[in-house]
């Protein structure tokens, strides 16, 4: 066994099933804003119903995803001290900052709208939400700063063999940044959209008699996903000049990349600096997907008459389409993550530098015990959401005013 192959698979595997929790939240959190947003506006009480039945599912996913995002924290010092002590005093300036202003806002203004229900001002529990929002994306912004630095480090120089940080700035501007960020984001969006879809079409598929309330949804959903596909592949490709500039061994050789190889081989010594080919399979296959969810901009004309619900069979695509999004921000991750190799960042600190001195005994056991952790909490997000969105929007638990039971009849009012 090897620690440093145990050690990759291990935060493989954490970031993996961290990120899936990541999309639904940044993608959930923004259809949440403007739900709750035209309900303060109208007055319309349905809007209301939406924003309680979505964001009962968005807090669920929420919660759990905290303990997953925890364990990745540990890994940095138990896992990869070497990257910790090399790169630390760089790398866990964004880090420390998406922690203490991004994380801890965001925990704290969801904690109050989800408790400010019927407590206070309408006005007062938009604007909660809206900093979940804020705060949420704020936290995606930190968490891709440091990442775009183990892509292309900037702003630092080595002193006594660690690197310092010297330009704060020039993170904030790091090239590799502004594209991957846009990425993330729409494809977080799409992964919202297409889940609020899916399960918007599941009901109506059963003819639910919340048929009004789903309708919007769906279209709420096939909407955002349309925008957001179009928003993906361009920030996708709109990120391959920048990252064959930083990363010439990224897409293949050249002379650029035999330039870098020789470089490095006179600093770290022969090696193989070709990435695995997983991260050119990844990047394939995460192409292909976008270009066949782009097929969404073909039921918005659909929409007309309610085409895409008498025809049935556009419902069906719908929801047949939920997985394609999460294989999607998959196979992205890799692409971007495993292209990086052999570096934990890119040209400054090899992978097998940046490990912990651990026995691999102890490695695999800590790899067994997180992945079963981690799945577990999967597993009950993802019964949890089904559960939930099978129930209905008729009357959730999040937002019910206090004193009324869960076994009291309550009638279903209509769409307005």
């Amino acid at each position: 066994m090897d620690t440093l192959l145990l050690a990759r698979l291990q935060f493989a595997t954490t970031t993996s099933i961290h990120f899936l929790f990541v999309a639904v939240t940044l993608g959930l959190v923004t259809l949440l804003v403007g739900m709750q947003t035209a309900w303060f506006v109208t007055g319309n009480p349905q809007w209301e119903r939406l924003t309680r039945f979505w964001g009962q599912l968005y807090v669920i996913n929420y919660v759990l995803g905290i303990a997953t995002g925890i364990v990745l924290e540990f890994q940095f010092g138990l896992n990869w001290s070497g990257l910790s002590r090399y790169v630390g005093n760089v790398f866990g300036a964004p880090l420390a900052i998406e922690t203490l202003v991004a994380f801890f806002l965001e925990s704290t203004f969801l904690g109050m709208w989800i408790f400010g229900w019927h407590r206070l001002r309408r006005g007062v529990h938009l604007a909660l939400l809206w900093g979940v929002a804020l705060t949420a994306y704020a936290s995606a912004f930190w968490i891709m700063v440091a990442n775009a630095w183990l892509q292309h480090p900037v702003g630092y120089e080595l002193r006594d063999g660690v690197a310092q940080l010297t330009d704060f700035g020039a993170l904030l501007t790091n090239p590799t940044l502004g594209m991957a960020l846009g990425h993330v984001i729409a494809a977080s969006l799409l992964t919202g959209g297409m889940l609020m879809a899916s399960v918007s079409a599941w009901h109506l598929l059963r003819r639910t008699t919340d048929f009004a309330l789903h309708r919007t949804s769906l279209r709420i959903g096939l909407v955002t996903a349309a925008l957001a596909v179009t928003m993906v592949q361009g920030f996708g490709f709109a990120q391959f000049g920048p990252v064959g500039e930083f990363q010439p061994t990224k897409f293949g050789g050249g002379p650029t990349a035999d330039a870098a190889v020789a470089e490095w081989t006179s600093r770290f010594g022969p090696g193989d600096y070709t990435p695995p080919a997983l991260s050119s399979v990844g990047l394939g296959f995460m192409i292909l997907i976008g270009f066949t969810l782009g097929c969404v901009w073909l039921l918005l004309p659909l929409l007309w008459r309610d085409l895409v619900i008498r025809l049935r069979f556009p419902l069906w695509l719908t929801l047949c389409a939920l997985p394609l999004p999460f294989v999607a921000v998959l196979l992205g991750w890799l692409a971007r993550e495993v292209g990086r190799q052999p570096w934990a960042a890119y040209g400054l600190l090899p992978t097998d530098r940046a490990v912990s001195d651990v026995d691999p005994s102890l490695m695999l056991a800590s790899l067994i015990g997180f992945s079963l952790l981690l799945g577990t909490l999967a597993v009950t997000n993802w019964t949890l959401l089904a559960r939930h969105a099978a129930r209905g929007a008729t009357d959730p638990a999040l937002g019910r005013p206090p004193g009324v039971q869960d076994d009291e009849p309550r009638p279903t009012p209509a769409f307005a």
